[in-house]
């Protein structure tokens, strides 16, 4: 037991050296934006009030909930760090929610403002910023959110469970866990809305809409349409999304507007279809997944065993 709580210990030390070291180099990078733009733009007044709260957005009380967790991490006292850091760590999903804004608004900035985009450049040549423009560093506090989380997540594995510490680390881990998956969530909605987006365009005309609310992008792929008749086998671009498969068919390749298009043949309402997975075809690789609505069935054919395999769990996890 007392070997386990020195190499407890040993490990434990180590991590809040590690997350002590880090969190000053994570204020360094904080302090560059603040001191190099922030206070100046401030004073300056080059930016308006509210365009300056857009680009930052919480990022001076970032730097101060992180600078006290730094003063209380110096002297060991991790319980009353937490208690603090617990407190403000909601601004990290604002600004998570902010990002995609600032970085809107600071383009527009750096493409309409002349006296911004002069003293912009002039700022990120200072030595001090070792060639990074402030695009590299605004993103910095939610890299930072993710490394807190594996640091908290190692001082926990190597407390001891009947410690008030333990208790207030386990805390800690939970509301950092939350936190990070709120921006994550951000994130893949807007990922998601990428390609909803990327997917209408690649479609012709607006007859088939695919930017819906709620919807949600899974896949896509070419695969083979076994007709129900003797005829021979058409290949379709398939898109599956968590409500809909869409089948659709390349355009004319001369065709003026719409030779890199692709006409939409088919939307497939995925709440009464079921998949099965079809094997034993002619050809002794690849497979055939039968789709069943309630007015059709349809044949999908791939000759890559991995292709189909993916398809069907796809299918069967958006159907389910």
């Amino acid at each position: 037991v007392e070997d386990q709580r020195a190499r407890w210990e040993r490990k434990r030390s180590r991590t809040a050296k590690e997350l002590l070291e880090t969190e000053y180099k994570y204020l360094e990078q904080l302090d560059l934006v603040l001191t190099y733009f922030v206070t100046i733009l401030k004073a300056k007044g080059t930016l308006k009030p509210a365009v300056l709260e857009t680009i930052f957005g919480p990022l001076e009380s970032l730097y101060s909930a992180s600078h006290i967790l730094s003063l209380h991490l110096e002297k060991g006292n991790l319980e009353p760090g937490l208690e603090n850091f617990c407190q403000s760590l909601d601004l990290y999903g604002h600004y998570a929610e902010n990002l995609e804004q600032a970085n809107k608004t600071l383009k527009e900035q750096v493409r309409k403002n002349k006296s911004f985009r002069q003293f912009k450049k002039l700022q990120e040549t200072r030595p001090q910023f070792q060639g990074r423009e402030l695009e590299d560093l605004l993103p910095l506090p939610l890299r930072r959110l993710h490394q807190y989380k594996h640091f908290f997540r190692d001082l926990l594995e190597n407390t001891s469970p009947d410690t008030a510490e333990y208790q207030k680390l386990a805390k800690t881990v939970k509301s950092v866990c939350e936190v990070s998956h709120w921006v994550q969530d951000i994130f893949d909605k807007k990922e998601n809305s990428l390609q909803l987006l990327r997917v209408q365009k690649l479609l012709k005309g607006q007859k088939t809409q695919v930017l819906i609310p709620g919807r949600w992008y899974i896949r896509e792929g070419w695969l083979l349409v076994v007709p129900s008749k003797g005829e021979e086998l058409k290949r379709r671009m398939f898109f599956l999304f968590s409500d809909i498969l869409i089948a659709a068919k390349p355009c004319h390749p001369l065709h003026l507007l719409n030779s890199n298009k692709l006409a939409c043949q088919a939307v497939y309402p995925l709440h009464q279809c079921s998949v099965d997975k079809v094997f034993g075809h002619t050809w002794s690789q690849g497979g055939l997944l039968s789709l069943s609505f309630p007015h059709k069935t349809l044949l999908l054919m791939s000759s890559n065993q991995q292709d189909i395999n993916d398809w069907y769990r796809s299918l069967t996890a958006a159907v389910r």
